[in-house]
């Protein structure tokens, strides 16, 4: 199961605040042309080349996670892409996942080849078709610094262990180093593939430093005095500066925890916000603690349990251009989960005034008429 967070969950503040709708379906969308400007020899000048913009934001975002190897299957996206039957606009596909894999080996990343890590789980360019030919926006996750692939390949850029060798999490899984620039420029280097590829949005996952196993153990070469958050923002402004001009949308996954108090990870969304278009906190209540928003069993709660921790990014978020569109849970942990306990948060986040909701389960099975309208 995907991303748990070890440290607890948020603490209750007072009764939901909105965010407000900001956009509108048309925002995006390229502007006029600009008027030529005359040569020295009396004629016109070609115009100049317009800036690249994203495709129109869905008014509301609906739609589920995919992962790379569902994706290979073959008919298994046409299946998915079917569901915009049942109110489906948008998918969210694993680009680079917590293995460390590229989901495609064209559009070409050169340390990736180099490597091994792209692989040919899916063509990136016939799915960007078929998603834009099912009128779905198409969102591409990258998982940034979990990623045991690069640090067997390339330990110089992984986390270190003190006395020696490459350092892991309890469960083994190596980090690259988040203060590596060479990190930073590979994964950026496989958003930019995604982009040329077509995919709407880039939405990086594990943007944050390791949160399990021996903590104190872990060397990061190049470490510098300032808060790990400041290095997650420089790393988030150095991927804008490189994805914007090219037309693509960027997004963060983020705990929902983050909103409420520092972490000791990284994760601070109002400082992250400035250089994301979308903030997807992971609101699933079967994550939440015994306690928890005064709730006795916050996984008992779905609803309630999301309208408060939407509550918290709300206030986190106040001021900000930032959109703001859970993770939502559709998988069963601590209990089984119906389509009213999914239908129920995705109310409870629309009622908090959020841009949408995507739905999450590691199988990639989806509660048949959840994505339903209204």
């Amino acid at each position: 199961m995907r991303r748990v967070s070890a440290l607890g969950v948020v603490a209750l503040f007072a009764a939901a605040t909105t965010l407000g709708a900001r956009f509108a379906l048309g925002e995006g969308s390229p502007g006029a042309k600009g008027t030529a400007e005359p040569n020295k020899s009396g004629g016109q000048a070609a115009p100049a080349a317009e800036k690249p913009q994203p495709r129109p934001y869905p008014a509301e975002v609906r739609g589920v996670h995919v992962t790379m190897a569902l994706a290979s299957l073959d008919g298994k996206l046409d299946e998915y892409l079917a569901l915009t039957r049942e109110g489906l606009n948008t998918l969210e596909l694993d680009v680079k996942d917590e293995n460390g894999q590229i989901g495609f080996s064209d559009p070409a990343v050169p340390l990736a080849k180099q490597i091994g890590s792209a692989r040919t789980y899916y063509d990136a360019f016939e799915v960007v078709e078929n998603a834009r030919a099912r009128g779905v926006y198409l969102i591409g996750r990258i998982v940034v610094f979990e990623d045991p692939y690069l640090a067997r390949r390339k330990p110089g850029m992984a986390i270190q262990r003190r006395g020696g060798g490459v350092w892991a999490t309890s469960g083994g899984i190596g980090w690259a180093n988040p203060y590596d620039e060479r990190v930073w420029k590979y994964n950026v280097d496989v958003a930019a593939a995604a982009t040329k590829a077509g995919f709407d949005e880039i939405q990086f996952d594990y943007i944050r430093f390791p949160s399990d196993g021996d903590l104190s153990s872990a060397v990061y070469k190049g470490q510098t005095k300032e808060p790990k958050a400041a290095t997650i923002v420089r790393f988030l402004k150095y991927a804008r500066e490189r994805l914007k001009p090219l037309g693509v949308r960027i997004s963060a996954d983020v705990f929902g925890l983050s909103a409420t108090r520092d972490m000791g990870i990284g994760q601070r969304p109002r400082k992250l916000a400035p250089y994301l278009d979308v903030i997807y906190p992971m609101v699933y209540p079967s994550h939440y603690g015994s306690g928890e928003f005064n709730l006795p069993d916050p996984n008992a709660q779905p609803a309630r349990t999301v309208a408060l921790s939407l509550h918290d990014f709300a206030l986190a978020l106040r001021g900000q251009e930032t959109r703001l569109v859970p993770w939502l849970q559709d998988f069963s942990l601590g209990r089984d989960y119906t389509l009213d306990d999914v239908r129920g948060q995705i109310m409870a986040a629309r009622d908090a005034q959020s841009e949408g909701y995507l739905l999450w389960n590691p199988s990639g099975v989806y509660t048949p008429g959840a994505l339903t309208g209204k």
